[in-house]
Parts: C-alpha cells; sequence; structure tokens
C-alpha cells in the first residue's frame, strides 16, 4: 500500500482521514492531506528543511501536535511544507524532517486557512492493513 489520504466535509470543519503501511506512514500521509486543503502541493519545492521533535502522552496527541507543528511552520514561520519523512517513532514521540520553501505569495496558491487542529472525532488506529487516522481542522 502507497500512503494516501482523503478529505472528509464537515458542515463547519473539513478533515482528513490517512491510511498507511504503518501509522507511521498514515501519520505522514495525514501532515500530505492536511497541506493539501491549505494550498497547492504541487508548487512547492524543497529547498531547505526544519526537523520536529515531539513527546506527547499518546498516539493521539502525537498526531495533534504533529500536524499543529505543521500548521505553525506555515502559518506561524511562512515556510509551505511539501514532504515529511519521520525518522522516529513510537506511542509518544515523533522525530522528523520536513522539507520545503519559504512561501511566496506569487508561487503558492492558498486555497483554505486553517485555524487549528483538533481532537473532534480523532481517530487513531492499527488495522490489519497498516494505519488509519482521521483528523479535523477548524476552518
Amino acid at each position: 500500500m502507497t500512503n494516501q489520504w482523503i478529505i472528509l466535509e464537515h458542515p463547519s470543519d473539513i478533515g482528513v482521514e490517512a491510511l498507511g503501511d504503518s501509522l507511521k506512514e498514515a501519520y505522514q500521509s495525514a501532515a500530505e492531506g492536511m497541506m493539501s486543503v491549505i494550498l497547492d502541493v504541487s508548487s512547492i519545492q524543497t529547498l531547505s528543511e526544519h526537523q520536529i521533535h515531539l513527546t506527547a502522552s499518546d498516539r493521539e496527541q502525537l498526531l495533534v501536535q504533529w500536524l499543529s507543528e505543521i500548521l505553525y511552520l506555515y502559518d506561524g514561520k511562512g515556510f509551505a511544507c511539501g514532504e515529511f519523512t519521520i525518522t522516529k517513532f513510537t506511542q509518544t514521540d515523533l522525530e522528523s524532517i520536513v522539507r520545503g520553501e519559504p512561501f511566496d505569495s506569487n508561487k503558492h496558491k492558498p486555497k483554505l486557512d486553517l485555524k487549528a487542529v483538533t481532537y473532534h472525532q480523532l481517530l487513531v488506529r492499527e488495522t490489519p492493513d497498516g494505519g488509519l487516522v482521521r483528523v479535523f481542522f477548524d476552518i
């Protein structure tokens, strides 16, 4: 199975459901899905990188922190994230390299403004085929 995700419509929010051969890959797919909601990811070049190190109390909180950190890179630091590589993944720890480039309004076309990652209908599940995550965002 390759990483994949779908957009979930909701009356006041938008979500992503992501699959992977493992939970780690599902987390990476969720990040790809979230960024595709924010802007056209095909316009992002991987010119620089940021390292992320997170510790959480459980894998649900870890997913919310992971996506919140990526959202902060975009919204707070003006970094268009295009590639996600998780290098360490446990139930409570995540280390990753996020590649992309500084946001450029002439190059990157925004789609939706996400305010926050929520715990609403949050799902993190290991399946016989790998991993499945579902997460919704405030818009």
